[in-house]
């Protein structure tokens, strides 16, 4: 198959070779060898590519969600991205159901972190130009990070050194939901250091 007929029959940025067996679109390993090497395509892991022509189109977000489902961004990335950690990630990291995973490729690093099935909710849809993404909510997203950082806070010192914008978190966070949400943790450390949190944005709650 022409590349150019390829790319009309998919008709979107990117494709795997599951989905053109599954629609019939003829495609074969030596066209996308050979096709990557003429730089028409690029590869986001095996079995998963997308267009270079539609790089721009593409925002990272969205390679996140496809790369490893389920999964929806939270964490770190999640952090920065609501204001509450003043340091830029270099990844976007993520919640899964599966097992712990790391992925690297044009559009950046992307770190999968795992917690159980009963502990994935607490996410909004994001829709984008061409799909969308799943995002932690604010509270749920502080949770994560300090469910699967417990080990290294035990009290409010320690939290100090988490650097987290207390004053903007204040604003932003509702504090029924993050109470609510930390009892599903089922985990008294965590609601204690969420009680913590709580008490540092106090003086700007009030």
């Amino acid at each position: 198959m022409k590349y150019q007929k390829f790319k009309k029959d998919i008709n979107k940025p990117f494709f795997s070779t599951q989905e053109a067996y599954i629609r019939r679109i003829p495609l074969y390993a030596s066209q996308l060898s050979l096709w990557k090497k003429q730089g028409y395509i690029g590869t986001l892991k095996r079995g998963l590519h997308y267009f270079v022509e539609y790089k721009e189109l593409i925002i990272p977000e969205e390679i996140s969600f496809l790369l490893y489902q389920p999964s929806y961004i939270s964490l770190e990335w999640a952090l920065y991205h609501y204001g509450v950690i003043p340091d830029i990630t270099h990844a976007i990291t993520a919640i899964t159901t599966k097992v712990t995973r790391t992925f690297t490729n044009d559009f950046g690093h992307f770190i999968y972190r795992n917690l159980k099935p009963a502990l994935f909710f607490g996410y909004t849809v994001e829709t984008t130009r061409s799909r969308k993404y799943l995002l932690a909510e604010l509270e749920k997203a502080l949770l994560d990070y300090l469910y699967l950082n417990l080990g290294q806070i035990d009290r409010a010192d320690d939290l100090s050194e988490l650097r987290f914008n207390y004053h903007e978190l204040a604003t932003i966070l509702y504090p029924t939901k993050f109470q609510h949400y930390a009892a599903l943790f089922h985990s008294k450390k965590l609601q204690h250091i969420s009680n913590l949190i709580l008490q540092q944005c106090s003086p700007s709650l009030n």
